[in-house]
């Protein structure tokens, strides 16, 4: 017999399901307490009793997305196949094809969390996490003490990069690059610099 917090547990995760999907195919106007209860088959009152607010809803999809993405950066630093620089490449790429194919859900990955006390808390851990674990990779290369430098100028840069193609302002045919190529570009410049100075 499922208890009533597997019910509850089992509830959230097809709200959370819903509204996902409701953010990816029309944005946050899309996603309303009422429409995401519609969609998940659930009552009327049932969003109302796990989410306070659309805020906090659309945070804990955020939430989310950021502990996936923190979660694919471990994998990728514990891979001993890997070099530190292809690590590094990897987990730019995992973040752009965030950006790629749910252009929604990353705008809010990188926007300041909002709604009640414990949906931003859990977001600001989720962040943390996901960078934590980007600034271990970067350190790999470019050394623990210089991490943060690095890690701004890739992190802006692959943001830069994922938002100019999801605009489409960056078409191959234009700039004749693929923007794979020019994060393979940015890292190895950077692993040449760190190398550079090094010796």
């Amino acid at each position: 017999m499922v208890s009533r917090m597997e019910s509850a547990a089992t509830t959230r995760r097809t709200l959370l399901d819903a509204a996902a999907d409701l953010l990816d195919s029309g944005g946050p106007d899309a996603v309303t307490l009422r429409a995401v209860g519609a969609r998940a088959g659930v009552t009327r009152g049932a969003p109302y009793r796990h989410f306070p607010d659309k805020d906090s809803l659309l945070t804990a999809i955020a939430t989310e997305a950021l502990d996936r993405l923190a979660d694919q950066m471990r994998t990728v630093r514990a891979d001993p196949q890997l070099s530190p620089a292809d690590k590094l490449q990897r987990a730019l790429t995992a973040l752009m094809t965030v950006g790629r194919r749910q252009p929604h859900r990353y705008q809010l990955m990188f926007t300041s969390p909002a709604g009640d006390s414990s949906a931003i808390n859990a977001s600001t851990r989720a962040a943390e996490r996901a960078q934590d674990e980007f600034l271990a990779i970067v350190g790999e290369v470019v050394g623990a003490q210089h991490a943060q430098r690095f890690g701004a100028l890739l992190l802006t840069s692959a943001h830069g990069i994922t938002v100019m193609q999801i605009s489409g302002h960056l078409p191959e045919d234009k700039w004749h690059v693929t923007a794979e190529e020019l994060v393979s570009t940015l890292v190895r410049m950077i692993d040449r610099q760190v190398h550079m100075e090094a010796s």
